[in-house]
């Protein structure tokens, strides 16, 4: 079977474009709504996030825990944020290479907001059956595709979830 690269899904939120878009864009809050993703490590920078932009996002699969250093490499309010990992470690992100890369697009539509959460895999120069042993070693027997996949929907689901009570909150007041 053929090695996936890119997965990707998308859910309509009943906010704008521009409150979905200051939700994702705030790394330090990624972990209110990822399965995996903890957040930011203390001392990355807080609030939205500009291309450029460094921080080490704290993540956990069951006990095992790893931090990774990532970049914003694009930040388009209301259109797209995307972000490249490149560095991970279990304390310190000291193993250098690109692993993955994430991006947000997010669509107005009539109903509110299409968004769209994309995974690449960036580990292009590892050889396939490498790839794919390291994967199920790490994943408990799944390509790191599939497993995304899962982590992209529950994701996207939680950020529905809490987008939408959080504006139907703010209209009863």
């Amino acid at each position: 079977m053929a090695r996936v690269f890119t997965v990707s899904s998308s859910i309509t939120i009943d906010v704008s474009a521009a409150d979905a878009y200051a939700a994702v864009s705030r790394p330090e809050d990624m972990g209110r709504w990822s399965p995996e993703n903890r957040g930011t490590a203390d001392g990355s920078p807080t609030g939205p996030a500009v291309v450029g932009t460094t921080f080490v996002g704290r993540n956990k699969r069951g006990a095992f825990r790893w931090v990774t250093r990532c970049t914003v490499t694009a930040a388009e309010p209301g259109h797209r944020f995307a972000f490249r990992v490149h560095a991970i470690g279990r304390k310190r992100p000291v193993l250098r290479g690109p692993i993955a890369t994430w991006e947000y697009r997010f669509e107005q539509t009539g109903e509110g907001t299409r968004v769209t959460e994309t995974w690449t895999d960036d580990r292009r120069a590892w050889p396939a059956f490498v790839a794919g042993a390291f994967d199920r070693v790490v994943t408990s027997g799944r390509t790191f595709a599939d497993f995304q996949q899962r982590n992209i929907d529950r994701t996207l689901h939680n950020l529905k979830r809490e987008l939408e009570a959080d504006a139907g909150a703010r209209r009863q007041d």
